[in-house]
């Protein structure tokens, strides 16, 4: 779920924010609007995310954000299939991730010059020589 990343029992509201790459106050008032999400309140009444919340603010950013839903055709989708938009959330989110490292790696290789290639060869040919 969480690449890259220690996996921790409980995030916070803004480390789930920056996953996400939404604004705190959306999550707010998605808790509001889906009763589904209700995540732990620990001392002070700090919000903390469970893996669990985090696959659903997920399933509920790819049905919203990036699909075009409106709220309540995203809950009705929840209520109805929420395995079903939950895989289709989690392969968006591998295939974005994907999309993200092989743009990297791209631009990467497109970093080197033809003679740098060359001399990188060139130099790997002189040390198995040795």
């Amino acid at each position: 779920l969480l690449h890259g990343i220690m996996k921790k029992l409980y995030y916070s509201i803004s480390e789930v924010a920056r996953m996400l790459g939404v604004n705190e106050s959306l999550l707010r008032f998605w808790e509001k609007e889906f009763p589904q999400i209700n995540p732990r309140r620990g001392p002070r009444g700090v919000r903390q995310y469970s893996e669990a919340d985090i696959r659903l603010l997920r399933t509920i950013h790819t049905q919203v954000k990036q699909q075009g839903r409106t709220l309540s055709g995203a809950r009705q989708l929840l209520k109805t299939n929420p395995d079903v938009a939950e895989r289709r959330a989690d392969a968006i989110h591998r295939l974005q991730t994907l999309r993200q490292e092989l743009v990297s790696m791209a631009n990467a290789l497109s970093a080197f010059t033809y003679q740098q290639v060359d001399d990188l060869v060139e130099n790997l040919r002189r040390e198995e020589e040795q």
